[in-house]
């Protein structure tokens, strides 16, 4: 009776709230009971020994019971087949993911390999591969402040040091300063520390071409009394034998000139484009 009044008035401390707020042992045990009556009837309207009348009169009253379980495991198998079907369709569409990945790699190599004809036929339309045994390989790095490329072949393809490298066009790049196993540096024309001997294209005038870097090219030492034009092309010689004769180095696009000096000198417009680059052509012999 205390214990009635001090909940209704609120009186109850936290120990005495917090154990009358819990189910008790006794209410946890009936409903175990509950539980485990129900599972022994289903189990006892089975045995043969109950009449059909007895089995009727529980259906009956159990009706809305097996009704709400009936419903429950309805619910759960339809739970269970979107998960399965869901598990599917996620495995197809990485199947599908795999297989595009795959679809889109084959078309990169097979463009690869339709850009690499091209530029193998434009070079055997101009003659190289009769002219020069020649590796071709695929820049794969830029060094464009210093004026360098990076080729993926190296010394396990054949490789060596001081090769010259040209485009499919018969343009002169530059010459292989370092190789490694499966790469190689191509130290281009424009490099400050690139110098060579050339002629005038169609006429018996010789100079020396340097490098002034970020694609630059100067042509020096040409006598002030021999005609220089703009649009003249420059080509290589065998002096100095550090490249084959008659490759394009470029075409002047200025000329400079003084009456006081001994020689003049030209600005070169090298003879490819850096930004379309993409196979050259190693000279393993000449």
């Amino acid at each position: 009776m205390k214990f009635l009044k001090r909940k209704r008035f609120g009186l109850f401390n936290k120990k005495e709230e917090k154990f009358f707020s819990k189910p008790t042992f006794t209410t946890n045990r009936l409903k175990v009971g509950i539980i485990v009556l129900i599972i022994m009837s289903f189990f006892l309207l089975n045995l043969p020994s109950f009449s059909q009348r007895i089995r009727n009169f529980f259906y009956i009253i159990s009706e809305p019971i097996q009704g709400w379980l009936w419903q429950k495991g309805g619910g759960l198998f339809d739970f269970f087949d979107w998960l399965s079907k869901a598990k599917r369709v996620w495995q197809e569409n990485e199947n599908l993911k795999l297989e595009n990945q795959e679809l889109i790699q084959k078309s990169i190599e097979f463009e690869q390999l339709r850009r690499e004809n091209d530029v193998l036929r434009e070079a055997l339309d101009l003659g190289l591969t009769g002219e020069f045994e020649l590796i071709i390989s695929d820049i794969i790095g830029r060094e464009i402040a210093e004026d360098y490329l990076i080729i993926d072949k190296g010394s396990e393809d054949g490789v060596a040091f001081g090769f010259p490298v040209i485009t499919q066009q018969k343009s002169l790049v530059g010459k292989v300063i370092q190789v490694y196993e499966t790469t190689s540096k191509i130290q281009l024309l424009s490099s400050e520390n690139s110098s060579f001997d050339v002629k005038i294209f169609e006429k018996e005038i010789y100079g020396l071409v340097r490098g002034k870097g970020s694609f630059n090219l100067s042509l020096e030492f040409i006598p002030r009394e021999q005609e220089l034009n703009v649009r003249d092309k420059v080509i290589t010689t065998s002096l100095g034998g550090n490249f084959p004769k008659g490759l394009l180095v470029g075409e002047i696009k200025e000329v400079k000139k003084s009456d006081i000096a001994s020689f003049q000198e030209a600005v070169l417009e090298p003879g490819f484009d850096s930004r379309k680059l993409d196979y050259l052509f190693l000279i393993t012999n000449f």
